[in-house]
């Protein structure tokens, strides 16, 4: 009984860990299609001017395109990496491009932002 109990308590203990560790990513639909969203339901984007690896959005861009910040402790899972940025904050980003909220979305399912200035694209499972 005591091991049974052990391993139900290993068990548990995994899926807690795992379940912290996992991006905070999920996919919502919107008039664009199926796009990924953060843990809040809210639309994420691209932006073609950043590098793999490297977010190129800070000041007033990163003011209408909030980075999509991961929690201290977060790891990367997948084609869900960390970048990290100019001041040592870590961001998510799917297979190495930096993810970005835009400002002007209101409510989940919103994708105002995609094809903005011609450099902004939701981000797409």
């Amino acid at each position: 009984m005591r091991k049974l109990l052990l391993a139900s308590a290993a068990f548990v203990l995994a899926s807690v860990v795992a379940a912290v560790a996992a991006a905070p990513i999920k996919t919502v639909k919107t008039d664009k299609g199926e796009v990924l969203a953060g843990e809040n339901g809210m639309t994420l984007y691209t932006y073609k001017n950043d590098m793999k690896d490297m977010s190129m959005c800070y000041d007033q861009c990163a003011n209408n395109w909030p980075p999509y910040m991961a929690a201290a402790g977060a790891k990367a899972e997948g084609t869900y990496t960390l970048v990290k940025r100019k001041d040592g904050q870590m961001q998510w980003a799917k297979d190495g491009m930096p993810l970005y909220f835009w400002i002007k979305d209101n409510k989940q399912g919103d994708a105002t932002g995609d094809g903005v200035k011609g450099v902004w694209n939701v981000a797409r499972p």
